[in-house]
Formats: structure tokens, C-alpha cells, sequence
């Protein structure tokens, strides 16, 4: 009979918790989302989203972990920080620094791969519906198989949704980036926090809901992993750097493996940046993550995390 001291016993036991738990995470593959759907409501300032009557952005508050304390760049503006968004670096690294449509000789595009060249390199599909004729930047040939994008310098919320809709029942793309642009087209012309801005919040929460609706129509909802959030807010009738009126933004996240009705502020610690986003949906898809990101993933989101923490 062969005899274990303490030192060996403890070892057996730490050995026997490491085997069960990598069993575990040998099945998380099978359980994780196979879609991302990243909406971006843009100017949205977070105590905007919780004044208006916005009943689809308060279900996915409940059925999600959010945070309305999250931020974006510090230039707080529309194209850098999308970009920012869709790529997990700050504007000086992917080199979109400017926020107008220019006339440029040639097309200019992020210097770092967006979410969509990243997931198409793994043969996901990917797709792209935007508001704004500038988000063409974002739309590096080879990287998308569909996308619409507004003609005018501004579209509006249901155009969109009815562009997104139709491309999600005609083709289910598996990586999709949506941008809802009228709040902040309101907030210029009428200003943050007005009435007018107050009623747009309320239509843009509504189309954002047809969308989801079609999601859950198709079947796809408890197999897709959504992202609300904002590229800035506002103050008066503009954004500027380094404001909190302009830097804070909603940050929801929703599905499969994710924690419910969890507020991210109860950990001290953590802080949300818009660069999050996209390696957030990069850990989801299992897609690789570059070192040189600014972004991390938002770990504290997901019920497998604190699973594993306990053991």
C-alpha cells in the first residue's frame, strides 16, 4: 500500500479540480453565441437612454449586464470613435482622426483590422448597416459580404432598421454592426437633453426593437451575442474632447452566457472602454486577440467566469 502525506493529498485534490474544470471549459465552445450583433446608437448620452420611455433598452438591461458609466474616446466624436469601437485600438493607432466625408484621391481605411476583416479571416460572415455615408472608411473591400450605407452625409433610424432587417432575413449574417444615427443628428439641430431628442430615443429604442424582433423570429436570438452601446453624448448642440456630457456612454450586453440584470458598477475596479466592445465580441467568437490592443475583454459579463472563479 503506498502512502500520501499531506503535501501529496493536497496535490491530488488540486489536480482532480484542474481535470474538472478544463472538462468544463471543453464544453464552453458549444455553449458560446455563433453571432455577434454590435448596434451603435449614436449620441446617446446614458442618462438620455434611462429618461426617454425606452422598453426595449430597459429588457436588455434586464436580461444583460450593463453599464451606463462606460466611455469612449477622448476626442468623443463620431467616425474615430466608432472606429475605435470596431477595431479596440484609440485613434492614434488605427489613424481615423477626422469626422467628415473628405475628397480624398483614394479611400483611406483604419490601420488596424476592423471586427469584420478579423471574423472574416475565420470565415464568418459579416455585415454592416450605417446611418452615415462616412462609415464607407469602415468598409474595407474584402471585408464585408453585405452592407448598406446611407447615401446623404445623415440617414435616419428607419432606414436603417429597414435595411438591417431585410439583409438579416435575406442572408443571417453572423457578424453584424448596426448604427442608428438619428439621436445624435436631433442633438445637433435641437440640442441634448430636449424634448425632440427625448422623442428620437424613444423611436430609435422602437426600431431598435423590430430588429430583435426579427432576430427571435428567425430563431436566432439564443444563439446571437448583442452589444448596445454609443460612440458619444452631448451637451447643447455638440460634442467636444474630454467632456463627461460627451465621454460617457450606455454599454449593454446580452446572451448566451451572459449574467442578468447584473450593473457592472458594483465592481470598483472595472472600467468600460468603447475599445472593449470589440475585443469583447472577439472573445466570443474565438477569434485571435492582437497584443498591441488598447481594448479588453469584459470578462465580468459572463456566467462561465464566475463559475470558474469559484472553483
Amino acid at each position: 500500500m503506498i502512502h500520501y502525506n499531506g503535501t501529496m493529498n493536497r496535490l491530488i485534490l488540486l489536480a482532480v479540480l484542474f481535470s474538472s474544470t478544463a472538462t468544463f471549459a471543453q464544453t464552453l465552445p458549444a455553449t458560446r453565441p455563433a453571432r455577434v450583433l454590435i448596434v451603435s446608437m449614436d449620441g446617446l448620452r446614458p442618462d438620455m437612454a434611462l429618461r426617454a420611455a425606452t422598453p426595449t433598452l430597459h429588457r436588455l438591461m434586464n436580461s444583460g449586464s450593463f453599464s451606463f458609466w462606460a466611455r469612449t474616446t477622448a476626442l468623443a466624436i463620431t467616425l474615430p470613435s466608432h472606429t475605435s469601437m470596431l477595431t479596440g485600438v484609440i485613434p492614434r493607432k488605427h489613424e481615423i482622426e477626422w469626422n467628415k466625408d473628405l475628397p480624398l484621391k483614394e479611400p483611406v481605411y483604419p490601420n488596424f483590422p476592423t471586427l469584420f476583416e478579423v471574423a472574416h479571416r475565420r470565415k464568418y460572415t459579416t455585415a454592416m448597416v450605417a446611418g452615415k455615408s462616412k462609415f464607407n472608411t469602415l468598409a474595407k473591400p474584402g471585408t464585408l459580404d453585405w452592407m448598406w450605407i446611407a447615401a446623404a452625409t445623415h440617414g435616419e433610424d428607419a432606414q436603417v432598421a429597414e435595411h438591417a432587417i431585410e439583409l438579416l432575413r435575406e442572408h443571417q449574417p453572423q457578424v453584424m454592426f448596426i448604427h442608428f444615427p438619428s439621436t445624435d443628428n436631433v442633438g445637433h439641430a435641437k440640442g441634448w437633453g430636449s424634448p425632440e431628442q427625448l422623442a428620437t430615443i424613444e423611436a430609435a429604442d422602437a426600431q431598435l426593437g423590430k430588429v430583435l424582433a426579427v432576430l427571435e423570429e428567425l430563431k436566432l436570438k439564443d444563439e446571437t451575442f448583442i452589444i448596445v452601446t454609443s460612440d458619444h453624448g452631448g451637451a447643447g448642440q455638440t460634442h467636444v474632447p474630454d467632456d463627461a456630457r460627451s465621454r460617457h456612454i450606455p454599454w449593454i450586453a446580452v446572451g448566451p452566457g451572459v449574467r442578468k440584470n447584473i450593473d457592472l458598477t458594483t465592481y470598483a475596479d472595472l472600467t468600460i472602454n468603447t475599445e472593449d466592445t470589440f475585443a469583447t465580441a472577439c472573445h466570443v467568437l474565438k477569434l485571435p486577440l492582437d497584443k498591441r490592443l488598447d481594448g479588453k475583454p469584459v470578462m465580468e459579463i459572463f456566467e462561465v467566469d464566475e463559475m470558474l472563479h469559484k472553483k
